[in-house]
């Protein structure tokens, strides 16, 4: 075995650690968006220097952490553990006046494990399919990428909306970033990123300067929460050995559905996991008859298809092409493709250079897969033995406000990294732009970052 095999498991085993327990946390923190997380502490993790294999293992494993704990929030306490657990809130507040959140959340985690198995395989082997037509695929990407981002923004909330926004978007960012080449001699890309990453919360930030804004925030009394029980089947410290196993938590026929729907959507990788999400649980629950069969399978196959695609839509344009080609491409895991100075989708002379290039196939497959196994040995059994005292514990005692302020003050660093006063200026700009455009039209930032891409890699070509 070479040192550099070595080295790779070693970082892999590392970052998949640190990228579970992190994430693991902050799935139990309700609210909090994958991208305005998930994308800042992996850009964080590149940028120190961390081998390919780590900055991958970190990735997938905070990914399938996220999508298990997130479960917590949205079964005991009834709020959207995350933007992809929006799908998933009416069938687990159906459950929860039937007396059962703790069902839910064991079939949500059992499921999310499943799909996630599932859908690293499926996905490096469609787009180790998919890479034998890369180099048309390149040759064609200034003209490809307006199309699909077009696409996305016309599948998101905002539908024409979105579409329409992405012209003065796009001439907006390449208009900042030409001025900042002048003044500075050298162009930005990570301030753009985590701008329009993190755009809602600078949003939320920037409005409470505003007396109008301020007004509806405040309250009177402090929040009330209302938790089921504990008890011993339903994952707590008396849980049986059962409820520990995920392949025993599931019935049969919803273990079928799950790994059929996670199979079929880890082929996809354009269309939102949340759409998916909410598709394939409506196509999944028009076929049950019996209430409670369909709450529960529907809430298994929906969380499973949020995990398979999530990871579909990174792991099939980073191994294929090495160019973001989906929502989660140019949101959330865009610091995968694209960090400079150490990844760079290229574009203006510069050659790509990022994880496709960096990692092989069977690499992709095996590091990806420990993610996931790191993730499901640290988040489940975190899930189903404290899901109640964690869930207590972030209710009563952790600040959501504290996150986001860590966030903010972590972005920042970032922007202040690349561009000094130019950079904080540029992050701001686009993520009150994009954070407005996010609130008021529905355009999600992955049709955002997808508009930095076209300025990028699009408008040159088209204009010269």
């Amino acid at each position: 075995m070479s040192a550099e095999l070595i080295d790779g498991i070693v970082a892999a085993l590392l970052a998949g650690l640190a990228g579970a327990v992190i994430f693991s946390l902050l799935g139990l923190v309700s609210g909090t968006d994958e991208t305005a997380t998930l994308a800042p502490l992996t850009l964080a993790v590149v940028l120190l220097g961390v081998p390919p294999a780590g900055v991958l293992t970190f990735f997938i494993a905070g990914a399938a952490a996220k999508h298990m704990t997130h479960a917590v929030p949205t079964t005991l306490l009834g709020i959207p553990g995350d933007t992809m657990a929006i799908a998933l809130m009416e069938e687990a507040n159906s459950l929860r006046r039937l007396g059962v959140p703790h069902i839910a959340l064991r079939k949500m985690v059992s499921a999310a494990v499943l799909a996630a198995l599932i859908a690293v395989p499926v996905s490096v082997l469609a787009a180790s399919a998919l890479a034998t037509i890369a180099d048309d695929l390149k040759s064609v990407v200034p003209y490809l990428f307006p199309v699909i981002a077009i696409a996305i923004a016309f599948l998101s909330k905002g539908r024409w909306a979105s579409v329409i926004a992405l012209v003065p978007l796009t001439a907006m960012i390449t208009g900042l970033n030409s001025f900042v080449t002048a003044e500075t001699g050298k162009g930005l890309a990570i301030s753009f990123f985590v701008g329009l990453a993190v755009g809602p919360m600078i949003v939320d930030l920037v409005g409470l300067s505003s007396p109008l804004t301020r007004a509806g925030l405040l309250r009177d009394r402090r929040p009330t929460f209302w938790l089921a029980p504990e008890t011993d089947s339903g994952g707590g410290s008396g849980g049986t050995r059962a409820s520990k196993n995920p392949l025993k938590v599931l019935s049969r026929s919803e273990a079928t559905t799950t790994a059929t729907a996670a199979t079929v959507t880890s082929l996809t990788f354009v269309v939102s996991p949340l759409a998916m999400a909410i598709l394939v649980g409506d196509i999944v629950g028009s076929r049950v008859k019996h209430a409670y069969q369909r709450l529960t399978r529907v809430i298994s196959v929906r969380n499973g298809v949020t995990d398979s695609t999530y990871l579909a839509e990174t792991l099939i344009p980073l191994v294929a092409v090495g160019l973001p080609l989906s929502p989660i491409a140019a949101g959330a895991a865009a610091p995968l493709f694209n960090a400079p100075p150490v990844f760079t989708v290229g574009g203006d002379g510069v050659e790509l250079e990022n994880l496709h290039t960096l990692l092989s196939p069977m690499q992709f497959l095996v590091y990806a897969l420990m993610g996931v196994l790191i993730a499901a040995l640290i988040a489940y059994p975190l899930t189903v033995t404290y899901a109640r005292r964690a869930a207590v514990f972030v209710a009563r005692r952790l600040s959501h406000e504290a996150v986001v302020g860590a966030f903010a003050g972590l972005v920042l660093v970032v922007a202040m990294y690349e561009g000094g006063f130019y950079g904080v200026v540029v992050m701001l700009t686009v993520g009150l732009v994009g954070g407005v455009l996010n609130k008021v039209i529905g355009m999600h930032v992955g049709v955002q970052c997808m508009a930095y891409y076209v300025s990028v890699l699009s408008v040159p070509v088209l204009l010269g």
